[in-house]
């Protein structure tokens, strides 16, 4: 997904000490039990609330710059996306944070238990450049909402937004509390390397195995947001037009620079021809026969990923699309038909507006492929037969499903969203998110009186009573 790296060197010492006095600020203010109120966390996230209304314009403005994304498109998948993360998380948040009690053990009578959910302490978020308003501040209202103190690191691939969001965190925040760090990968390095208490990362696998790599020297936990190849599966019972018009937005959101769109399409055999037919017909009812000249339609990152997708363009026969522009960074949206198996745009997260379309004679070819790959981000799944929608959902491996639509289940609050196994570890989200950035620490409560002494030592017992003993005492 992000193409950055963490390089092995470290940077400049005056780097790694500025690194290093952020993670001091934060602890220090962490540190100060402010942040455990709960009335504290609402007011910071109405603030947030308030600082990203303000500024919608120019986040708008940014986004654009950065991605040319259409401004109803960026309102909804990243301000209007975090705006209403805020006021989900603002209505539950008291009842997320309760203590819940528990019954202790027979063995500890007269107890009782709970779980107390408490903060990591510091955090450091870093966001990649494909979303990089929504998949940075989405999960610092969570954080937020835990009771953290954050690092923010905002991709500088998306260098108008980065700082946007560094400038409303410094108008918005105590800097001690919340505060963005820009800079490139040794920015990111840097901070990595500085023992937060929590990691969370949105990025390619590559990157994510060097975070997670910084992290292990710590032992610090972290949540991994990575990509991979999602799968679309179409079954020839489904209306073609319907799964082509759901497929191609989820696809062409954002130029297809999103973690979790669709890479590639198997299609049934018996009604392929009829389903290119449909992706043709639904691409220029979406953006007519000049893409280029639509107002909806987004461009690629820089020019070397638009290189890497123009290596893409000749593996497989052009059914549509295919036009591209390298000075204004424009490809169009693409359908591939006829591709192998082995070639490259089969094996890489293609990660841009091309889509490439397999044939299947028997859904048993499409299983036994998919277990030969890494697991990915998000499967696909277009069937109107409930009992072969079952059969994927059994027979198949994913961070999550979506069943006759693209991209919609993690629009949600009430799904947790993450990878699995290549495609990530954690999920956020809502009560998930709020869950990814918190400890839930066990704590037993338990009366001076009786104490048995039965269970010091020296042993009084045979083993058969010991075990009868265990199977009374022990059962909860």
């Amino acid at each position: 997904m992000q193409e950055d790296a963490i390089p092995a060197t470290s940077g400049c010492s005056s780097r790694v000490v500025s690194a290093r006095s952020v993670l001091t600020r934060l602890r220090a203010f962490y540190d100060s039990q402010k942040t455990r109120s709960l009335d504290f966390r609402k007011e910071q996230l109405c603030a947030l609330g308030c600082a990203i209304e303000v500024r919608e314009s120019d986040i708008l403005e940014a986004l654009y710059e950065d991605l040319h994304k259409p401004r109803q498109e960026a309102y909804v998948s990243e301000v209007g996306f975090v705006l209403s993360d805020i006021s989900y998380t603002l209505q539950r948040l008291a009842r997320w944070a309760r203590p819940r009690r528990r019954r202790g053990p027979l063995l500890a009578w007269p107890s009782r238990g709970l779980i107390l959910p408490e903060p990591y302490g510091t955090v450091l978020i870093i966001g990649p450049w494909n979303y990089p308003f929504q998949l940075l501040l989405s999960p610092l209202v969570a954080a937020i909402a835990a009771g953290n103190c954050v690092c923010l690191k905002p991709s500088e691939l998306a260098p108008a937004t980065s700082a946007v969001v560094a400038r409303m965190v410094l108008d918005t925040f105590s800097e001690d509390y919340i505060t963005a760090a820009e800079g490139g990968p040794e920015t990111a390095e840097e901070l990595t390397n500085q023992g937060f208490d929590y990691i969370f990362f949105t990025g390619s696998i590559r990157v994510g195995r060097q975070v997670m790599e910084a992290a292990a020297r710590h032992l610090t936990p972290v949540t991994l947001e990575l990509g991979g190849k999602s799968p679309c599966i179409v079954c020839h019972d489904v209306d073609l037009t319907l799964a082509a018009r759901r497929i191609l937005w989820g696809k062409c959101m954002n130029a297809g620079q999103t973690c979790m769109a669709p890479d590639y399409v198997w299609v049934d055999a018996l009604v392929e021809r009829e389903f290119l037919t449909a992706l043709g017909s639904v691409l220029n009812e979406f953006y007519g026969g000049a893409p280029r000249q639509s107002p909806d339609y987004g461009r690629i990152i820089n020019r070397g990923h638009f290189d890497r997708l123009l290596g893409y363009l000749g593996q497989g026969r052009l059914v549509c699309g295919g036009e591209h522009e390298a000075d204004g960074l424009f490809m169009a949206p693409t359908i591939l038909a006829d591709v192998s198996p082995s070639a490259p745009v089969m094996q890489e997260e293609i990660f841009g507006p091309i889509l490439p379309v397999l044939r299947f004679n028997d859904i048993d070819e499409v299983l036994v492929s998919l277990k030969r790959r890494p697991k990915p981000l998000a499967l696909y799944v277009f069937a109107r037969n409930r009992a072969f929608q079952a059969r994927i959902l059994a027979e198949t491996a994913s961070g999550g499903v979506c069943v006759n639509d693209t991209m919609t289940q993690a629009f949600g609050k009430t799904l947790p969203f993450g990878g699995l196994g290549a495609s990530g570890m954690g999920s956020y989200h809502g009560k998930a998110g709020f869950d990814c950035f918190t400890h839930y620490k066990s704590v037993l409560r338990r009366s001076t009186w009786p104490d048995l002494r039965f269970r010091y030592p020296p042993t009084r017992h045979s083993l058969a009573t010991v075990k009868r003993f265990c199977r009374l005492f022990m059962r909860r």
